[in-house]
């Protein structure tokens, strides 16, 4: 078992802690705080067991599997939300995912690798440009989606909450379609691009996992359970919010886009720094790419749709400034990540970027 896994173990102490102090109705900060910790290992064993899983049925069920649980933590955090009616928190927090993933991610992998393999000075050949660069055109593409009813909203006086509704439905549609063929693209007509891709999570799982005495049942019968565990720790979680909120002096807005994102995804940052670290920054790019755009494409337009069941007005009409953080995110991200090279000073301007957008973001009213 490796080091990175043993502290996941450990980790998950704060998930009986958690749900001790949820049955005891203790002091909701507490709550709050223990259940996004306990997210964090809960997170990393279910990808853990997603990506074992798929290794041993196959490709296609495989990367069908991926698309599925890839992104379940935000998935299951944000329908737990939706059903409580937190539909600003929920947006929050898909925008703070795609933001903290992109900067902080891609931040990270460049600083560490600059540092540690080129000595200050040379710059790191990335592998797969033509990849990067579809990859960074659907972000740009999800990017136009997201902006479309804000400019609606800001250019015309009548187009209201119903219009906006009515768009976001067709939109969610377009954009899952659109996913469709890049999974098509990716997996089936040009999978060759991607096959040297496939090892994202260097040290995720131990032999075991890996093919040897391998149950495969044993593994799915974990991954079920992993994730009723974390639907309680996601209920937890959510019931706490808003008087932690009331609690911390906070925004809705900053919570969503800061707090809640590094507790989901703090484990893809994690496996960044270690595929920079091994001088693999092309596998750094692909975890964190790869993870913006299924909350992007797939987690956000899924969501629209279930608060079309839920009777929840769940849609796609992000405010101004939170749609303008996604576009300088993803803007500073193209300008770094389609070359083909890195260096550890893109690293430093890709974390200064997200300090400068958190500090906006708690600033903001």
């Amino acid at each position: 078992m490796s080091r990175k896994d043993t502290f996941l173990l450990r980790m998950l102490i704060f998930v009986p802690i958690c749900l001790t102090l949820n049955w005891l109705q203790a002091e909701p900060i507490f709550i709050f705080t223990t259940a996004g910790l306990a997210i964090i290992p809960l997170a990393a064993w279910i990808a853990n067991f997603t990506e074992a899983i798929a290794n041993e049925i196959g490709p296609f069920l495989g990367g069908l599997l991926n698309v599925t649980f890839g992104n379940v933590t935000e998935i299951v955090v944000s329908l737990v939300a939706l059903q409580r009616g937190l539909i600003d928190v929920v947006k929050a927090s898909l925008a703070g995912s795609i933001i903290a993933n992109l900067l902080i991610g891609l931040g990270i992998s460049f600083l560490l690798a600059g540092l540690r393999f080129r000595k200050y000075r040379e710059e790191t050949n990335l592998s797969r440009t033509t990849v990067a660069r579809i990859n960074s055109s659907s972000l740009n593409l999800a990017v136009v989606f997201l902006l479309t009813p804000a400019a609606l909203n800001l250019t015309s006086n009548t187009f209201g909450l119903t219009l906006t509704n009515k768009f976001s439905y067709v939109a969610a549609f377009l954009l899952l379609t659109f996913y469709a063929l890049m999974l098509l693209f990716s997996m089936k007509t040009h999978r060759y691009m991607y096959e040297l891709e496939e090892d994202a999570e260097p040290e995720s799982y131990g032999s075991e996992a890996r093919g040897e005495n391998y149950n495969l049942w044993f593994h799915m019968g974990l991954l079920l359970a992993t994730s009723i565990v974390l639907v309680l720790v996601s209920e937890a979680l959510v019931g706490s919010l808003e008087t932690s909120i009331a609690s911390l002096g906070l925004t809705e807005r900053f919570i969503g886009v800061i707090i809640l994102p590094i507790f989901g995804a703090a484990v893809e940052y994690i496996t960044c720094g270690i595929c920079a670290l091994k001088n693999k920054v092309d596998l750094s790019i692909s975890v964190a790419l790869g993870s913006s755009l299924q909350i992007a494409l797939f987690v956000a337009p899924l969501l629209v749709l279930a608060g079309w069941l839920m009777g929840q007005p769940m849609n796609l009409g992000f405010d101004i400034f939170t749609v303008m953080a996604l576009g300088i995110t993803v803007v500073m991200t193209n300008s770094v990540s389609t070359d083909g090279r890195s260096n550890w000073l893109e690293g430093v301007l890709l974390l200064m970027t997200y300090i400068m957008l958190g500090t906006a973001f708690y600033l903001h009213p």
